[in-house]
């Protein structure tokens, strides 16, 4: 065999290992990808936790472990979770025996989860363990056996991912030092090669690729200064909306009732919470969890009510003056912004959920939008005002005359200088 035979045989074979290990490297970071627990944590908080719960029955199931005992296993998993009415309508055995067993609730399709957002999210419940088990205690005290599918395997798959990127370096450089050889044997000059880092067109589209990468990273971090989207801070009494709000319907105007009179929404005082646990002094309703997935004694907490409000449960009187509860905000705007409740939500007649979410759904509350300028300035626009039977807008004759001359259908916020600066800069 030839020298030139023998160097391409060997180029030939080096550039086949090159392809297999980069197809490894690729594999084991698909893997790692594929099994993020940290991203399912965020997403089940995010879309599963208001009707789920890894470890106990809620509105749905409890998920830890559940697709061990579905025929279909995963596959049938992602088809549920993006139209389980689809699934139902075909017959399927299982998911009209799950459709019956849970009350022929109908559960919310979620199509914009991708098979690996599944994937995730059954990561984080698989290896879920509830505060106080032994096993988070465990890891708490960074003892016991790590999770399936979690740090230990990422650190696993990261030493894999290192050491063939060294193996890949080394085949690089053989590569190169055959080339040499042959070059040698066949009386082929070795010119030295320019390295790729100091040629000027590399250089030239590094500097370009660097300059619009840090000019929209400036920009975008410029631009979300002091947002807080998804803030949610630790109260000192832990208050459902869900049960408040949601389970037991009370109107958001019960207790913010400045929200529709002026311009602060008002928090309100103790004596307003102990209209109703004057006579509620315990919690019966479903298991109630923070944010962690940590268990909250609903009974304790109106406990703590009452040491705000004064109130002996026992006596069945005040028998110590009220101290203020000293809540920590949620929703903050600049100083420089002027915002008023009223003008939204009585004369906008714009609902609660716009700005602050499915406030009835959440069990901690958590700031649901950006509330940036931006944002705000986008919901003037397409925001449409409520003409009909509203006094306050009996000022504006201009629209209302051409409304029933049918030139216009309806008046955006924008139309009336909802856009303007001094609107909200003052």
């Amino acid at each position: 065999m030839g020298v030139d035979s023998l160097f391409k045989t060997k180029k030939m074979r080096a550039f086949t290992v090159l392809c297999i290990v980069a197809a490894l490297v690729f594999t084991s970071f698909q893997t790692v990808s594929a099994q993020d627990a940290d991203k399912g944590k965020t997403l089940f908080q995010t879309n599963c936790a208001s009707c789920h719960n890894p470890v106990r029955d809620m509105t749905g199931p409890a998920l830890k472990g559940v697709v061990e005992d579905i025929p279909g296993g995963m596959d049938w998993v992602y088809d549920w979770v993006h139209n389980s009415s689809k699934v139902i309508a075909s017959g399927d055995e299982y998911a009209n025996k799950i459709f019956k067993e849970w009350g022929q609730t109908q559960m919310t399709h979620f199509p914009q989860l991708s098979t690996e957002d599944i994937d995730n999210i059954f990561a984080y419940v698989d290896n879920f363990e509830p505060a106080g088990s032994p096993t988070a205690e465990a890891a708490a005290q960074g003892t016991g056996a790590p999770a399936k599918g979690g740090g230990s395997s990422a650190l696993l798959f990261g030493i894999i991912s290192l050491v063939l990127a060294v193996v890949v370096l080394i085949l690089w450089q053989a590569n190169k030092h055959l080339g040499r050889i042959a070059n040698d044997k066949e009386g082929v000059p070795n010119y030295r090669k320019i390295p790729f880092y100091l040629k000027k067109r590399n250089i030239s589209v590094v500097v370009i690729v660097l300059f619009f990468v840090g000019g929209y990273l400036l920009v975008e971090g410029a631009t979300t200064i002091g947002y807080s989207k998804n803030y949610t801070p630790k109260q000192p009494i832990f208050y459902s909306h869900k049960v408040h709000a949601g389970i037991n319907q009370i109107n958001c105007l019960y207790c913010h009732a400045g929200a529709e009179k002026s311009r602060m929404a008002m928090i309100p005082s103790p004596n307003i919470c102990m209209n109703c646990h004057e006579v509620i002094n315990e919690y019966t309703g479903n298991t109630l969890q923070d944010m962690e997935g940590n268990p909250v004694d609903g009974t304790a907490e109106i406990q703590k009510l009452y040491e705000y409000a004064g109130w002996d449960p026992d006596k069945k009187e005040y028998t110590e003056p009220a101290k203020p509860i000293e809540w920590t905000k949620v929703h903050n705007l600049p100083d420089y912004v002027y915002f008023n409740h009223s003008q939204h939500v009585k004369v906008g007649q714009i609902q609660c959920q716009t700005c602050h979410g499915e406030i009835q759904k959440m069990d901690e509350v958590h700031q649901h939008a950006t509330l940036g300028m931006g944002w705000c300035v986008n919901c003037h626009r397409d925001t449409k005002v409520q003409f009909k039977d509203n006094g306050y807008y009996t000022i504006f004759s201009k629209y209302q005359e051409q409304i029933k001359a049918h030139k216009i259908d309806s008046v955006t916020v924008e139309m009336q200088g909802g856009t303007d600066c001094a609107k909200c800069h003052y």
